[in-house]
């Protein structure tokens, strides 16, 4: 074959000419280009932007083929629903970033505190009622007070987190703390009592929403939540112990919250210092951009996205049956607290001085349950762990109020709070893989709020109900709870599983 032939049948072309590299991104700002803009911020809260998001990182135009990198906020989004094909790093570790063990050491001390507050009023309750000369009916009015605290919280507690930041509003939570507990330290008017337990419960439920969402999202977050709700219990425990030493041995009941104080004043510092860089770490936070930019935004369209986003969690169905399991629990929980030790001094004649420890043996098995049942429940499953734990906690309610005998009245006590101990981390790791990440922190605000509902209204009514026909009535009004919660429970709806 002729060269002139040959050359016929090949086509030679040139290489393509070389283009401009790609844009680089710089290691440390894993594919975040920049900060969402207002009209961007818009349409990802509300769902209208839906990135094709690829392995590596960028979100692609199959139009055109250009490759630019995502947003957090439409990461987020990509994110947000559990059964998407999720490809997106791995969630934050004790290790990585190098400040996220000591944020966690931060949110179990403040959970700490929050048990010495929420477990010493049960062993306080008789000293507080001899000092002021009231009943049963009128000393509940602190749970009621606290409970308005928790859900004027729930309502801007996103709002908050989104214009100061998440360091900002840990140390305007620990504020609030500090300035109720020096109103109770003086031992002002009953009223002012009152009033000092709304501001605790603002800035309680300020800090446990807050919390919840980050450990929530941490690796294993069952752990984690494990570990900051045992902390929890572990201030439970302590508290009853130190108030009971304390009152019975002639010193004023309110001094009790000087230490208090100090835990929030500490907490205060400790927090601020350790979340102070957490919105810049854009690598381990998705939505720090986002919360930047919203933060940035006194007025604008984002407005309309918020009052949007209130009206999607008051909708949503893990929302409201989350509330309602949580509001059971925690009203069966506190009134347990609460009222335990009235009811062993009235039907088993104990020793205000000796039954006050009752209540730290509650305390002392929840936070057992917390620490050393959490992960097995994790690995049996969340969702079949609760139903069990529930039951357990109804039979052993049962002895506590059949047996006559305050030794077996105690132990029974016990291992309820050793049954509903892990029942909080389970629900909130099963509540936060049933939400949305972006309605994380407004609902699980909610839910949050309405448990410190619970906390108030049953409580507040078995005084009620005691002043009537006597403190037994602790023990069907907790049954009753129990059986809500299981209601609750087993409507949620099935965790999807994630296709990797």
């Amino acid at each position: 074959m002729s060269a002139s032939a040959f050359g016929a049948l090949v086509e030679v072309q040139s290489p393509p000419s070389i283009a401009s590299p790609a844009a680089v991104v710089r290691k440390d700002k894993q594919g975040i280009a920049h900060t969402p803009s207002d009209q961007e911020l818009v349409e990802l809260q509300q769902g209208r932007r839906q990135p094709a998001v690829t392995p590596g990182g960028v979100s692609s135009n199959t139009a055109t083929d250009v490759r630019t990198p995502i947003t957090p906020g439409e990461l987020e989004s990509h994110l947000a629903s559990p059964g998407e094909n999720e490809g997106y790093g791995p969630a934050p570790t004790f290790s990585n970033p190098s400040k996220t063990k000591w944020r966690f050491v931060s949110t179990c001390l403040m959970s700490f505190t929050q048990g010495l507050n929420d477990s010493a009023p049960g062993a306080l309750i008789p000293y507080m009622e001899d000092d002021y000369g009231i009943g049963y009916a009128v000393v509940s009015l602190i749970f009621v007070t606290n409970a308005l605290g928790f859900i004027l919280a729930a309502l801007v507690t996103h709002i908050l987190e989104m214009k100061l930041g998440r360091s900002k509003c840990y140390a305007l939570s620990m504020a609030l703390l500090a300035a109720g507990y020096v109103i109770i330290i003086c031992k002002p008017p009953f009223p002012a009592v009152v009033a000092s337990f709304f501001l605790l419960g603002f800035g309680l439920a300020l800090s446990l929403a807050l919390n919840n969402v980050f450990c929530a999202n941490l690796a294993n977050s069952t752990a984690a939540l494990g570990g900051l709700h045992g902390s929890y219990g572990l201030g439970g425990v302590v508290g009853p112990l130190v108030a009971t030493a304390m009152a019975s041995h002639g010193v004023r009941w309110s001094l009790f919250y000087g230490i208090s104080l100090a835990m929030s004043l500490f907490n205060l510092g400790f927090a601020a210092w350790s979340f102070w860089t957490y919105e810049k770490e854009l690598p381990t936070q998705l939505l720090g951009a986002l919360q930047q930019t919203a933060s940035q935004q006194a007025h604008g369209p984002d407005s309309v996205s918020k009052s949007r986003l209130l009206k999607q969690v008051v909708k949503n169905r893990t929302t409201l049956l989350g509330a309602l399991f949580i509001f059971a629990y925690q009203g069966a929980e506190v009134s347990i607290s609460g009222w335990v030790v009235s009811f062993l001094i009235s039907y088993r004649h104990g020793d205000p001085s000796h039954v006050g420890y009752v209540s730290a043996g509650f305390w002392a098995g929840i936070t057992a349950g917390r620490f050393f049942l959490s992960h097995p429940a994790h690995y049996v499953g969340e969702k079949l762990s609760v139903v069990v734990l529930v039951i357990g906690s109804i039979a052993f309610q049962l002895m506590t109020w059949l047996i006559p005998n305050i030794i077996g009245d105690a132990v029974a006590v016990a291992i309820v709070g050793l049954l509903l101990g892990p029942v909080y981390p389970c629900a909130t790791a099963v509540f936060s893989k049933l939400l949305p990440r972006s309605m994380q922190m407004s609902s699980l605000s909610f839910i949050s709020a309405m448990g410190s509902s619970g906390g108030a209204v049953s409580p507040f009514f078995t005084g009620l109900l005691a002043q009537k026909v006597g403190t037994y009535v602790l023990h069907p009004i907790c049954i009753g709870l129990y059986g809500v919660m299981l209601v609750g429970w087993m409507s949620l709806p099935r965790i999807a599983k994630r296709s990797e």
